[in-house]
């Protein structure tokens, strides 16, 4: 099953990751489950960015799903340049996107993915609104 990135969608986020020795699999290229790490650095990075990191005690994001669509290879040395956007805001939730290119050649996708996050109030460990600032910011 292939999902695609959406057209509208705001771009909140970008950054560049090394691409390492040990992100290779036996057969030489990036292996499929380390492109879901990228997708989770620039995600938590853009999170931290906002001052929104899960609080344990308090309320936060979650990740209710995920996917990554692989277009290209991805080969050690370099890095990968990857853009994070956000859509579709509901009541306790929003989606969000992620393309990777390499750093040299930012035109040319070579795998893109999402996620669905969730806003939760953990210690009653049940969803809730998505805060008004984080709103204007997943809307604007």
């Amino acid at each position: 099953m292939k999902l695609e990135i959406p057209e509208q969608k705001k771009l909140v986020h970008e950054m560049r990751i090394p691409i390492r020795w040990g992100d290779m699999d036996a057969m030489g290229h990036v292996n499929n489950t380390i492109y879901f790490r990228y997708m989770e650095i620039v995600r938590v990075d853009w999170l931290d960015s906002l001052k929104a990191a899960p609080n344990p005690q308090g309320q936060g994001p979650v990740i209710v799903n995920a996917f990554c669509n692989f277009y290209r290879q991805l080969e050690y040395p370099g890095e990968v340049l990857t853009r994070h956007y956000v859509s579709n805001p509901g009541r306790t939730s929003f989606d969000t996107w992620i393309t990777m290119a390499r750093a040299e050649d930012p035109q040319t996708i070579y795998a893109a993915g999402g996620a669905t996050t969730v806003w939760m109030d953990f210690p009653a460990q049940k969803s809730t609104p998505l805060p008004d600032w984080l709103r204007s910011i997943v809307e604007g």
